[in-house]
């Protein structure tokens, strides 16, 4: 089996030092020339609760060859249409794209190279890029899970070399409720991506301060209540039931589900929004494919969404240089 992780930044280098370190073997891509060349030379340095550094296998968009069976996409999404075009001459004609990207992919990505293609992994751990070949693991080395599937009928050929592969790292869920399993990570991303890209601070920070913890438990709930609405069944996420603890329909359940939300996001207090660390180096978010997709879902389901709507217009604002990430972002939202 060939397999790559293409747009292999924060988590996709620090997943393959994993890899590699453990025995397995797995190409990084990434088109910043500096960082591959920092891997070239130096090697992948995992620091943060973790410290290593693992030689690995590196290079450009440019240099790749041949066909790999199986190819991890760890790029932003909203440049999918592209990526995946270019990736379909480079897939075999059994292989699969594993999509470790926030938000739905799978359904676009599906349009390219075909449903029986496509494998969906979400990813329960956090990075940050320190400078080229240097990231920064930000969540603690006994959350580095997994959760493997699909929307197709019929498993992939692949699937279990998949599990193998990224069972080097941490243990690996295979989920018969995919589309349960994106919802459970799109609900933490939405929540706390969301709120840590608009207040500039780590998930932590976010779930700590009490007026931001307010829209952060707003923004949960309407995960939920989207999800309940359309009929989708949201997955535990390690082992923990986040509807069961964070829903609620009465004051008293919702002030337990408060008291709750700091301790929920313990293990990830340290984590900076991917989103974030794109507004601090003046990129395009991937706001449109986190908060969003559960606004489009809500329009589709005729469920509100006002929260997830201001957090989706605040970045964009953000983005525009109308506004600075900051807590007097709060002011904008009404609850």
């Amino acid at each position: 089996m060939r397999a790559a992780i293409y747009g292999a930044g924060s988590l996709g280098t620090i997943l393959g030092a994993f890899i590699t370190k453990n025995g397995g073997q797995i190409e990084l891509v990434n088109r910043n020339k500096a960082h591959v060349a920092a891997l070239q030379e130096h090697g992948a340095h995992v620091t943060g609760t973790v410290d290593f550094v693992q030689p690995v296998t590196a290079y450009t968009p440019e240099e790749m060859s041949g066909q790999y069976d199986i190819i991890f996409l760890m790029t932003k999404q909203q440049h999918n249409a592209e990526v995946v075009t270019f990736l379909k001459d480079y897939l075999a004609p059994d292989g699969a794209i594993v999509t470790l990207q926030n938000g739905l992919p799978e359904l676009q990505i599906a349009e390219i190279v075909g449903e029986d293609r496509v494998l969906g992994c979400t990813v329960a751990w956090g990075a940050t890029m320190q400078e080229p070949g240097v990231c920064e693991l930000t969540s603690e080395p006994d959350s580095l899970t997994f959760s493997l599937g699909s929307f197709a009928a019929k498993p992939h050929p692949h699937l279990l070399e998949v599990k193998r592969l990224l069972s080097l790292m941490g243990p690996v869920d295979l989920e018969a409720n995919f589309i349960g399993t994106r919802w459970s990570k799109l609900l933490i991303n939405a929540a706390f991506s969301g709120m840590s890209a608009v207040l500039g601070c780590t998930f932590g920070q976010a779930a700590g301060d009490r007026r931001s913890r307010k829209i952060v438990q707003a923004l949960i709930k309407e995960c939920i209540d989207v999800c309940a609405t359309g009929g989708i069944r949201i997955e535990p996420v390690q082992g923990k039931d986040i509807v069961k603890l964070l829903d609620y329909h009465s004051p008293l359940k919702k002030s337990l589900a408060f008291a709750i939300i700091p301790l929920a996001i313990r293990k990830h207090a340290l984590l900076k929004a991917s989103m974030l660390q794109d507004l601090e180096k003046g990129k395009k978010t991937e706001v449109d494919a986190i908060n969003g997709a559960v606004s489009a879902y809500g329009r589709k389901v005729g469920c509100p969404t006002p929260c997830n709507d201001k957090v989706v217009e605040i970045i964009h604002r953000i983005e525009a240089g109308e506004l600075t990430p900051g807590f007097g972002n709060l002011q904008y939202f009404t609850i």
